[in-house]
């Protein structure tokens, strides 16, 4: 038997089943876009399949061309990757930087890549009474590392950093040489996303990285598709060296061609996600949790019973324990933002639980 990996993020539907013995379970621990796989996706994964006796297309060039016209930016500012993960290691052995800054909390890939390289990460402290936000310090601390990444919206706290104090870290980022790497991933979520990408700025700095992807927005985590944005076409060079061919697959690179072109769908996303954020938002402050803000699909929360991710388990609902996120501990949890009757269900079990 392979060792034991420590699996340390939401949507383990596998183990979740094992520990419950429950088959049909309502999944509010991964944030994936609740109006499903769009069908135009779906033909394109089915016409992917018949096509799996060639290699795909190492250079993804077909596909470069639809996220080209999607992102509005040059066809040679983008690499693609079997979703932002892999993107986030190929960035760490790329670059192999000696000291990075990351928020705390955030996503912990990107301190296991980081570890790999053998990394020090220090850690600008989110404090909950400042709504999780980043203060003017993240500035100077950007200034002594020669990474900086970031996450906008954060995860898990869906908080969005202002981006007056965004457009001075990359100032400093620029004055020093370091990189910035910011991962907008889930902007595709906001009706608002032109004010708060960097995408403007790739033309202006080449080691400035964006890394987006379309497992969450267009629901097809399973197939991993994931992109990075940027003008140094060194830096990119050098990514895709660090990893192996073909990460790629032909569904999904199909996939990620035929989601290009759904634009009533990304909007009818964003119209959904707004609706339910909201309701959901005082639906779980109704039952005395201390809910904290979002503008992403998902919602971080406070509670005093630290069980609570288990007993909802039993309920045949998962949510995701954040207390293993660095500056978070036990009692805060986070939830997806779904639809209206899955919300409600997830509501109804809290409510039993409580």
């Amino acid at each position: 038997m392979p060792p034991h990996k420590e699996i340390i993020h939401g949507g383990d539907l596998v183990s979740a089943r094992e520990q419950t013995g429950c088959s049909s379970l309502l999944d509010f621990s991964a944030n994936v876009n609740p109006l499903g796989l769009p069908d135009s996706v779906r033909s394109a994964v089915i016409q992917g399949l018949e096509q799996n006796t060639t290699y795909p297309d190492p250079l993804c060039r077909d596909l470069r061309r639809a996220l080209s016209r999607y992102e509005q930016v040059p066809e040679g500012y983008i690499l693609c990757g079997g979703g932002a993960s892999d993107l986030i290691f190929r960035l760490a052995y790329a670059l192999r930087p000696k000291r990075a800054l990351l928020l705390a909390p955030t996503f912990a890939e990107y301190h296991l890549a980081l570890a790999e390289v053998g990394c020090l990460c220090s850690y600008h402290s989110l404090r909950e009474e400042e709504g999780f936000l980043p203060r003017p310090s993240l500035i100077q601390e950007a200034a002594s590392c020669d990474l900086v990444l970031l996450c906008n919206p954060n995860n898990p706290t869906g908080a969005l950093i202002d981006p007056a104090l965004m457009n001075w870290v990359l100032e400093a980022c620029i004055r020093t040489g370091a990189v910035l790497a910011v991962d907008e991933c889930f902007l595709d979520f906001l009706p608002q996303e032109e004010e708060h990408t960097l995408k403007a700025k790739l033309e202006h700095y080449d080691r400035l990285i964006i890394l987006r992807a379309f497992t969450k927005i267009f629901a097809m985590p399973g197939l991993r598709l994931g992109y990075a944005l940027s003008s140094g076409a060194e830096l990119l060079r050098r990514m895709d060296q660090a990893g192996p061919a073909w990460n790629v697959s032909v569904p999904a690179q199909l996939a990620g061609i035929a989601a290009a072109e759904e634009w009533d769908y990304l909007q009818q996303t964003r119209t959904l996600i707004a609706t339910e954020r909201a309701w959901l938002q005082t639906a779980l402050a109704a039952l005395g949790l201390t809910v904290y803000p979002g503008a992403a699909n998902y919602l971080l929360f406070r509670c005093r019973k630290h069980d609570l991710a288990a007993k909802m388990a039993r309920q045949g609902v998962l949510i995701r324990d954040c207390s293993n996120y660095r500056g978070l501990e036990p009692g805060y949890f986070r939830v997806a933002v779904r639809g209206r009757t899955e919300n409600t269900a997830l509501v109804r079990a809290m409510k039993e639980c409580l």
